[in-house]
């Protein structure tokens, strides 16, 4: 190898293989309950993103509009097995369910079905899914998964009958609702505020980290003579 600049190539050796070094410590699992660097990590940004997407309340709020709504529509889910989980569902909420397999017709009180998907989507946000295999029979995850395809038909039939405001509202309770429970199932909530000296240690190092392997580079470069020119400008 052609050295051009020593004292620039031993600077970007030891950034580069130091940065090496702390990568491999980072994928040790040495950072709280068996977890490497980026698990950690990533727990702690979904911790305080949970405590800032709590909207049951709000769409407890919002349902009362719609109780004693009736609706019917067609469900045609994928499997008969989907089917089935979707059909409980349904049935527990007190919608009557016309039909089996994967394809049948729901129809009832929206403002209670919806009332049932939100207590719980409450329920697993909570953490609580022992709840819901109490009540359905099924791991909660996939009572959870159930309403997703479900309350997906749903909309899509209130769509197709210009129920434009109830499809809306039936759109929103999945997604703040059905998607929010399941997606932070099993994390534990936290704020900014609580976390923020963490939370400061973790950003400010992401930044200087990956200065720390730029610069490295860069003293590599130099140090073998490669560098950046500008371009001559060509008269034609």
């Amino acid at each position: 190898m052609l050295v051009r600049d020593k004292k620039h190539l031993v600077k970007g050796l030891v950034l580069s293989i130091s940065f090496l070094v702390v990568l491999g410590i980072m994928f040790t699992p040495n950072f709280g309950d068996n977890m490497n660097a980026l698990e950690a990590s990533d727990r702690l940004f979904n911790s305080i993103a949970k405590g800032s997407t709590y909207f049951i309340p709000d769409l407890q709020k919002s349902n009362q509009g719609f109780m004693g709504k009736t609706f019917r529509v067609d469900i045609k889910l994928k499997t008969s097995e989907l089917g089935q989980r979707t059909a409980t569902v349904f049935k527990k909420a007190g919608a009557t369910v016309t039909g089996e397999g994967a394809q049948f017709e729901v129809s009832g009180d929206l403002g209670k079905v919806l009332g049932a998907a939100i207590s719980d989507s409450g329920a697993m946000f909570h953490n609580r899914d022992s709840e819901l295999s109490a009540k359905y029979g099924l791991p909660g995850l996939e009572v959870m998964a159930a309403w997703w395809n479900g309350l997906k038909e749903v909309n899509k039939d209130l769509v197709r009958q210009k129920q434009f405001k109830e499809a809306s509202f039936v759109d929103t309770v999945i997604k703040r609702g059905v998607e929010v429970g399941y997606n932070f199932f099993g994390i534990e909530a936290g704020s900014a505020v609580s976390r923020a000296g963490m939370l400061a240690f973790a950003l400010i190092f992401y930044v200087l980290y990956t200065l720390w392997w730029g610069i490295g580079i860069l003293f590599l470069f130099e140090g073998i003579g490669l560098e950046m020119k500008a371009g001559g400008k060509k008269e034609h």
